[in-house]
């Protein structure tokens, strides 16, 4: 575990190369700079980081990435670097997510997985997500079926957090 309290906080230029060395790490077909680079760019898009520490060249920790369309959240990536894995900070990313989601008036939160992604479906179940579909062969790299989750922002494990426990708490 890093030392200091973990922060979270909007994407800065110099985080780039570390939130990239995270997706590699995490994904069988990780986003390439310049995806990440037009998320940036994009009006409705957001990137979120956890350090342990806001100063310049502190090391990143985890992301998150999502959309808010109209009155709905659409989680595109989360990912938390390897050696910090089950320390919570996935769980501290996406309340962080939840909670400016819902100050700008989201009302649901959706995402794809994998199928075979076990292990992410059940973190998401914890926060209330629900399978809502399938979109067949939506992973170009195995053409593996993504189940498509659904969360209700007012009701739930996500309805019930209050803002400080969003931004201060949680354990994944």
């Amino acid at each position: 575990m890093e030392s200091g309290s973990l922060l979270i906080g909007e994407y800065e230029e110099g985080d780039i190369d570390q939130i990239i060395a995270i997706e590699r790490e995490s994904f069988p077909t990780p986003w390439s700079a310049s995806i990440f680079r037009g998320e940036i760019a994009c009006p409705i898009s957001r990137v979120l980081v956890a350090k342990f520490d806001r100063d310049p060249g502190a090391r990143v920790a985890g992301y998150i990435v999502y959309w808010q369309v109209v009155d709905e959240t659409h989680l595109h990536n989360i990912a938390v670097r390897r050696d910090l894995r089950r320390q919570g900070i996935a769980s501290r990313l996406l309340g962080e997510a939840v909670r400016c989601s819902r100050l700008k008036g989201a009302k649901w939160l959706t995402l794809e997985v994998r199928r075979s992604n076990l292990i992410a479906q059940r973190f998401y179940e914890k926060f209330g997500f629900s399978v809502r579909g399938i979109r067949p062969g939506y992973y170009t790299d195995t053409s593996e079926d993504a189940l498509i989750l659904w969360a209700d922002l007012c009701l739930g494990p996500l309805g019930q957090c209050t803002s400080k426990e969003v931004g201060e708490g949680g354990n994944g």
